[in-house]
């Protein structure tokens, strides 16, 4: 019962949230955004950040779940279950929509992964941003998926509280799996591959492990996403938003789920702090304001140079803020790597 705690104070959180912030539709809004893109960071965080690995087709898996997850809610649009009220029946659907379209991601990383993560370094990336491509290829050319034009109407199922709920997964399961054995030796082949393979770890196993939960909650994410826009299409997941969340994970820190919270939550609603000031300074002239996307990426690659060169090891490093509240507490500082 004590395992399940944090959980239930999360869901009364949360619903208490989604009930006092449910007309604020500006903060609704925003929020929502962060965070799916917060489940994206974390989730990639557990691949680049802990396992040690370079994946740059993130944005591949967040199509996989989005599409799977739209098609079997618009499919499962039309059925009632009869003594349910029906928000409770679409809700009921689009869990299921959503855990569906993760599983079918996480099968998507199993069949890249299981060849893929044999491969180190460059030609990792490579092979990552291969399939990246193929899958906005494949969705484009696809009936199924709608082509060019993607999908529409999908239904809005995309809630406050169903966004952070699963921010709050994610970053629950990327804790404990840090202080897990199996987490100690996703950190040893990190920090050294050879000694962790001498040692016994079978790096290959772990890297594929690692892949497949990654990929479950981008496609997570996916689809909480296409239900938050109602509408998708293959631009919506192109090679700059596996960027972006790449951005995110390095600015963070890799290997830092803190890390990776704050730089998401940061460079989400950097746009929106652009747009604000491009208003004030140009006044009447609103045409700053509509050039924010255009001087979005450059923003990004130069905060990203900075970071580089004034704090390598991103802002949080390989910290957590609950490793602040240990050390408060007395307790002694985890090692950093320990093959199992």
């Amino acid at each position: 019962m004590k395992s399940f705690l944090p959980v239930l104070i999360a869901v009364a959180v949360l619903a208490l949230l989604q009930l006092v912030l449910g007309d604020a539709a500006f903060v609704t809004y925003h929020a929502t955004r962060v965070g799916v893109w917060v489940i994206m960071a974390v989730s990639l965080n557990i691949i680049n950040g802990m396992t040690g690995q370079f994946s740059i087709g993130h944005a591949g898996f967040m199509a996989v779940g989005a599409y799977a997850s739209s098609l079997l809610t618009l499919l499962l649009h039309q059925y009632r279950i009869g003594f349910l009220p029906d928000p409770v029946t679409a809700q009921l659907f689009f869990l299921t929509a959503l855990l569906a379209g993760g599983a079918l991601a996480g099968v998507a990383g199993f069949l890249v992964g299981l060849p893929s993560l044999r491969l180190k370094g460059d030609y990792l990336a490579i092979v990552t941003l291969g399939f990246g491509e193929i899958i906005r290829v494949i969705v484009t050319n696809m009936k199924v998926t709608g082509g060019a034009l993607g999908l529409s109407s999908i239904p809005p199922h995309t809630s406050l509280f169903m966004v952070w709920f699963w921010v709050f997964v994610v970053v629950l399961l990327a804790r404990r799996l840090a202080d897990s054995s199996h987490g100690r030796s996703l950190l040893a082949i990190r920090e050294d591959e050879v000694a962790a393979e001498a040692m016994g770890v079978d790096t290959t196993s772990y890297k594929v492990r690692a892949f497949v939960v990654s990929s479950f909650f981008a496609g997570v994410a996916g689809g909480l996403f296409a239900h938050f826009l109602q509408a998708i299409n293959p631009n919506s997941f192109t090679f700059v938003q596996s960027i972006e969340v790449v951005v995110m994970v390095v600015a963070g820190g890799l290997g830092s789920t803190t890390g990776a919270v704050v730089a998401a939550t940061f460079l989400v609603m950097l746009p929106e702090g652009l747009r604000t000031l491009f208003l004030q300074l140009g006044g009447e002239n609103q045409s700053l304001a509509q050039k924010v996307d255009q001087v979005r990426m450059p923003i990004y690659g130069l905060l990203l140079v900075v970071i580089m060169l004034t704090r390598p090891q991103g802002i949080f490093g390989t910290h957590e803020l609950w490793d602040l509240w240990k050390r408060k507490k007395g307790a002694p500082e985890k090692p950093k790597a320990v093959a199992a």
